[in-house]
């Protein structure tokens, strides 16, 4: 434990957001359930105010109970489940996509279709509306029907390659690359990007977001790097271990730092506050395997927590690899509320801040009883849910 550990994390319990807070007052987005990347598009977008109505199965309502309701990446939405394997519940989807402005789907390309709630058929009713499609592979291409998950993505778009260390196998970053990075937020980018388009056109647009896309333009500049010669090997290069000065390193007691000391002058300071001023020259890359043992012994030789407090202040760039059980008790994240508390659950706060906005509270999702709103009569409702249409 570092020396944060005696410290109590910043958090308050979250409280349901005033309705109209937040940028996307009044965007209405249906959210299709499913795995990581389309719930995680309709956090970002309700984190910032938009109203998220989740359509769930309505087998995996009654399976899950309120424990639908406690996922991160559901915090902020409203839930329902909804049969859309029958007629009445295509329907009624219909209705509701005819309030909306987003809808986020999230199955192979053509099973939307084949319910009857494709793009085609909810622009018949609803022209305005913004359809989000989220795959792995994309709405075309000879790996469109194919399954995947994320690591398959990512070694396609030629990203997995230039992870690991050298001489060593690819290591896949867990699933931040394919799934969040370049499936939700990138999802959640193109909505607010039709959103934009809408405001001068007044019709809805349909967005191909592909996984394997959106990984393959997070690593735009190392694709021009590799073409160029500066880019060599995965290990081998500046920022992926290959450099001693941009590494982690363990200490004494079992824990890590992270040093990133790039530049000459931070370098100049790690040199100094780790005593290794009879170092080789760091520009010879002849000279990076000593500088790395040499520099590891040292690391060797004091705790986490010794360390942080020789670096504490300095600008070279050497800080404590934080648990995630750690993270909301470091100073500068409790400072910054960088994380909160949402049903007993410790979570990150949205992100960006917009700053002079104020931020309302974070609720866990809850169940949508009244979709009047949403123009379903409660009459109508109450026959959908006597029907075991509606959950």
């Amino acid at each position: 434990m570092s020396q944060h550990g005696d410290q109590e994390p910043d958090v308050a319990a979250g409280t349901a957001a005033a309705a109209g807070d937040g940028p996307l007052a009044g965007v209405r987005v249906l959210e299709l359930a499913g795995l990581a990347p389309g719930p995680f598009a309709g956090m970002m977008l309700a984190d910032h105010g938009a109203e998220v109505l989740r359509v769930d199965r309505v087998a995996a309502v009654a399976r899950a109970g309120d424990r639908a309701h406690a996922g991160v990446m559901d915090r902020g939405k409203r839930t329902i489940g909804l049969d859309l394997k029958s007629a009445e519940g295509v329907a009624a989807f219909k209705e509701l996509a005819a309030a909306a402005d987003v809808v986020i789907e999230v199955f192979r390309p053509g099973v939307a279709e084949r319910l009857g709630i494709g793009p085609a058929d909810l622009h018949a009713v609803n022209e305005r509306l913004i359809y989000g499609r989220m795959t792995g592979w994309g709405q075309d291409g000879p790996l469109a029907g194919a399954a995947g998950h994320d690591i398959d993505y990512i070694a396609v778009a030629g990203v997995l390659s230039m992870l690991g260390r050298a001489g060593e196998k690819p290591t896949p970053p867990i699933n931040i690359v394919g799934d969040f990075a370049g499936g939700g937020l990138m999802l959640a980018y193109g909505v607010l990007l039709a959103l934009l388009e809408r405001q001068r056109t007044g019709r809805g647009r349909v967005i191909d977001a592909a996984m394997v896309d959106g990984a393959a333009l997070l690593f735009a500049m190392f694709y021009q790097g590799a073409q160029s010669g500066f880019w060599g090997p995965r290990g081998t290069n500046l920022l992926d271990t290959g450099a001693p000065m941009y590494d982690t390193y363990q200490t004494a007691d079992g824990g890590y730092v992270a040093v990133g000391a790039l530049e000459p002058a931070f370098w100049a300071e790690l040199v100094a506050r780790t005593g290794l001023t009879d170092l080789p020259d760091r520009d010879d890359r002849a000279n990076w395997p000593e500088i790395r043992e040499r520099l590891a012994a040292a690391f060797r030789s004091r705790t986490r927590a010794e360390w942080e407090q020789i670096f504490e202040g300095s600008d070279a760039c050497v800080s404590p690899v934080l648990g995630m059980d750690e993270a909301a008790r470091h100073p500068h994240n409790a400072a910054r509320g960088t994380f909160t508390e949402v049903a007993g659950v410790v979570q990150p706060v949205p992100a960006p801040r917009l700053l002079g906005a104020g931020r309302g509270g974070l609720a866990p999702a809850t169940r949508l009883d009244d979709l009047s709103a949403w123009g379903l009569p409660a009459e109508r409702a109450g026959a959908l849910r006597a029907a075991g249409v509606l959950a």
